[in-house]
């Protein structure tokens, strides 16, 4: 099944961001530290909870390509929404954290400047951030993964925190130190965002939450099917990447059982073109209006 092999697919976009994240982090921590960074160690901190959110999106991007069981005729892909929401409380944790260490050296500022070597790392990182950010983003949507796409949103605003612990860093060695702290607390603060950018959509999912635009469009498919007089009833909710549509139709009462049945083939084939990765269940009606 495409679905199965798109999940499959994205592995390949969470073991690039883990392994990604091991080296910025190790060398951004060992190298704030050497260069008196607190700008650069904050950056590095934030890259640490990163790999630990990329292991959580690739263990919930495999449980996700189990097929169905006994205890989930429905499947397992709503393993990759669970995934985006523990990395989400992952990184809110650790953005938090930073706020706390960045506040501190704020209120008590150390007046040794960083060393240019930081800011020469930030940029590097940032340029591999961004390019690590592509790749995800046009696998996301290539395969249509909500969890690749939230590890893209991640890798960008990665990419946006080196690029600001560049310019507080520049900063601080033009001979103001305070400036690298107020950066390194201003990365708390992205780091938070973008957790809520994640957490948002997959709390959305998980309480079945539907797209409106998706549903007047698809409603508008429905209408245009040859048979049907009324759209009674449409419901949506997303399973993973799997849409699941339930719809209620009213049809001319004297139409026949193969006769109506021909109707839901043409609306489960028309949302099908539209929305590949669906499931869709009609219930016909007899309209009784006239």
């Amino acid at each position: 099944m495409e679905l199965y092999s798109n999940l499959k697919e994205g592995e390949k976009g969470a073991w690039l961001s883990i392994w990604t994240y091991l080296a910025l982090s190790a060398v951004k921590l060992i190298i704030g530290y050497i260069g008196s960074s607190e700008a650069l160690k904050a950056d590095g901190l934030n890259n640490t909870t990163d790999i630990i959110a990329s292991i959580a999106i690739l263990v919930g991007l495999r449980i996700a390509q189990k097929p169905p069981d006994a205890d989930h005729q429905y499947g397992h892909m709503r393993a990759e929404t669970v995934a985006s929401l523990v990395a989400a409380f992952i990184m809110a944790f650790v953005g938090f954290q930073i706020l706390l260490s960045a506040g501190k050296s704020i209120i008590n500022p150390v007046k040794a400047s960083p060393s240019m070597l930081t800011a020469v790392v930030a940029i590097l990182s940032a340029l591999v951030m961004f390019l690590v950010y592509r790749y995800n983003l046009n696998l996301s949507k290539r395969i249509k993964s909500e969890a690749v796409r939230a590890a893209a949103y991640d890798n960008r605003s990665d990419a946006l925190v080196s690029v600001g612990t560049a310019v507080g860093i520049l900063g601080a060695v033009i001979g103001f130190p305070i400036i690298d702290s107020i950066t390194a607390f201003i990365i708390g603060l992205l780091v938070i965002y973008t957790a809520w950018k994640i957490f948002y959509p997959s709390v959305h999912t998980l309480t079945d939450g539907f797209d409106e635009d998706d549903v007047e469009s698809l409603s508008e498919i429905v209408l245009r099917v040859e048979g049907v007089v009324k759209l009674k009833e449409f419901k949506g909710r997303m399973h993973g990447n799997l849409m699941f549509i339930d719809l209620t139709i009213t049809v001319n009462p004297i139409l026949n059982v193969i006769q109506s049945h021909r109707i839901t083939e043409e609306i489960e084939r028309k949302i099908g073109a539209k929305k590949p990765h669906s499931v869709i269940l009609v219930h016909i009606e007899p309209d009784l209006t006239n």
